[in-house]
This record gives C-alpha cells, structure tokens and sequence, in this order.
C-alpha cells in the first residue's frame, strides 16, 4: 500500500514539473510588452460648459390700444421694419349703448343750463347798460353764461369720444389709430382685421395689436443644470452656435444668473441670459434654439499632453507620468497641471516638449496576454 502511494506522489511530482517547464516555456515564446510613447504639444485649451436655449430680442414691445373697438385696419406686417409714430392699425369704436344714452342726455342737460344762462345774461346786459344793477352782478352773470359755454362743449366732446373713440382738440389722447411708439422690427401681429381689442387700463392688461423689438440687440436665454451651475459667474464670455446658421459663432458675454432655480423634468434648472456683440450683423431671427459655450477657463499655445497619460499617486493623489529614457526604461516624473478641457491637459511645470512619455494604458492586441 506505501508503494502504491509513492508511486502516486512521483507521478504527480513527474506532471507538476512537466506543465511547469511548459508554462516557462511557452512564456518565453511570447513577444515582450513595448511601450508607446507620446510627447506633449503646444495647444489652446478652453474648459467650457454648455446651456441649451434660444435666441430672443432683449426687448420686446407690446403695442396695445388705449380704447376698445373693432380692428377696421391694419397697415403692417411681421418682417417689417417701423419707426416711432408710424401708424401700426386703425380702430373702429362699437359704443356701449348705455355709456352712449348717458353721454346723449348729459348733452342735452348742458345745452338746457346754457340756453337758460344766456337768457339770464342778456337780461343782466341790457340792467347793467341802464345802470339798475352793479358790475359786480354782471360779471357774475356773464362767468355763468361762460361756464355753461364751457360745459355745453365738455359734454358735446364727451358724446364723440363715446360715439367714435376720438373728438376734436384732443390731438392723440384719443384717436383711432394706434401708432408704434418705439423704433424696430414687427415680429408678430396676433391680430386680424375684423377682431374685437380691449382698451389697456388699470383693470386689463389690453388686447396685443402688435410685437415690436430691436433685432440688432439680440440676448441668448437658455438653462444650466445645478450641477454646472456653481461653476460660472457673471461677465464670462460665450460662443453661441445657432442650428440654422452653419459654420457661424457669435460672441457673447453672460450677463445674468437666475438666483432662484425651476424644476424642469425633474431636474432643476437655473435661467441664464447673455448679451450678443452687437459688433456683429448677421441677421439673427427671434426664437431660433441655440447652445452656448460658457468658458469657465482658458489657456492659449500652451505646453499641453493628453489627460490619458497622467497617472495619480495612490497615497498623495499628486499627478505624474513616466518619461522614457532609454530603450523601453522609464522613470517617474512629477508634473504641475493647469486647464483641462477633459481631453488635453496643460502642464505647467516638470516636462519638455521633447520629452517622450509612456503610454501607460494603451490598447492590447485580442489574444495577447502580458508578463
């Protein structure tokens, strides 16, 4: 029985040996690993995030009529370009049949008292002029005959307001015809000829005749995310790419930061608005989406190399990579970073441009397997 188990233990020496002069053997057959290298470049680096938004006029004008009536015309068009005074619609007066029976009587209420003051006049004249009565009583009877004058037409103008939306002697206070009040561009006119507005008062905010703005002061306004929002500032610039328009950034300069976020999809957003160079003509139409880079850090021709290359002290976290310096022999070398865009980094310190660095984690043949 001992036999037997020698024999056993020899033969699982005999194999164990075998496969592990194999496994040495076929080790030796493989090719060495051989690092690639890289050397740092000169680039422009720029960190920026990105807000989703539109194009927007950083003014708009509503133009609402001061009377109530019905749109009888309509002298403009969206795309259209207005200056202040121009007439924008013109507007036929439906009177309030109640307001009009008041205004009615009230005339014929005045013309009583002055057909009565103007009898009691021509009587107080023709006393005055055979000396019965004094100068004192005349002059009081000839202010009365006046205001009743003045009453009479107060009461006459108030019935064409009423009757038309407008009388003579009131110039523009009240007309029919709505003019523009500011310089711009028509971008839209929500109404029709044939449609009913409402004057705009202290109790209604008034029907919107039409919507004026000055296309050459365009605003991006658009939304960062919580998480980026931490990051920016006021007075950073912005490149803003337009979808319609290829090939073509505008300058910026963010100029307002919501200070209170909204919940958009479950997520919260905060309202950003940047000002574009009005150096800049191309015609930009209202509404467009856009996206704009916000740059948060930028550094020009400098000593850059890819972020892929860096590697971290486990323990200090510090940053370093490893420079050749003989065939396939490397050494550590700890590196200074600065701004990173998330694919080059710049280096400012512990590395030449001639310096060839190891490419620590690059990509294996399918099938190979390293020592």
């Amino acid at each position: 029985m001992k036999r037997v188990v020698t024999i056993l233990i020899l033969v699982f020496i005999a194999v164990a040996f075998a496969g592990a002069l194999y496994y040495l053997y076929s080790k030796n057959q493989e090719d060495p690993i051989v690092y690639e290298t890289e050397q740092a470049s000169t680039q422009d680096i720029v960190k920026k995030t990105v807000a989703t938004g539109n194009i927007v006029p950083k003014e708009e004008v509503l133009i609402k009529p001061n009377i109530s009536g019905i749109i009888d015309e309509i002298y403009i068009e969206a795309g259209e370009r207005v200056k202040a005074g121009d007439p924008i619609a013109k507007i036929r007066v439906i009177p309030n049949v109640s307001s009009l029976q008041s205004a009615k009587d009230a005339v014929a209420t005045a013309k009583i008292n002055l057909d009565n003051e103007k009898k009691n006049y021509e009587r107080q004249k023709a006393l005055f002029e055979k000396g019965v009565i004094s100068a004192n009583e005349f002059q009081n009877a000839d202010v009365a005959y006046k205001r009743a004058e003045q009453n009479y037409k107060s009461a006459q103008q108030n019935y064409e307001i009423v009757r038309t939306g407008t009388t003579s002697g009131l110039g523009s206070a009240a007309n029919t015809l709505i003019r523009s009040t500011v310089e711009g561009m028509v971008l839209d006119v929500p109404v029709k000829v044939g449609n009913q507005v409402i004057e705009s008062n202290n109790f209604n905010d008034g029907t919107t005749i039409a919507v004026l703005a000055d296309v050459n002061e365009m605003i991006f306004e658009g939304k960062v995310d919580e998480s980026e929002v931490g990051k920016i500032r006021e007075d950073l610039p912005l490149e803003v790419t337009v979808g319609a328009i290829e090939n073509k950034t505008f300058d910026a300069v963010l100029d307002y930061i919501a200070p209170k976020g909204v919940e958009d999809n479950g997520a919260i957003q905060f309202n950003i608005k940047g000002t574009l160079n009005k150096a800049d003509t191309t015609f930009i139409r209202a509404g467009l989406s856009a996206n704009a880079s916000i740059i948060l850090a930028r550094a020009d021709e400098v000593l850059a190399i890819k972020e892929a290359l860096v590697q971290f002290d486990p323990k200090t976290q510090e940053p370093y990579v490893e420079v050749e310096t003989g065939d396939q022999q490397f050494e550590r070398r700890n590196i200074d970073l600065g701004v990173s865009d998330g694919i080059y980094v710049e280096v400012k310190n512990g590395l030449s441009k001639d310096d060839r660095i190891k490419v620590w984690n690059q990509l294996k043949p399918a099938g190979f397997t390293a020592n």
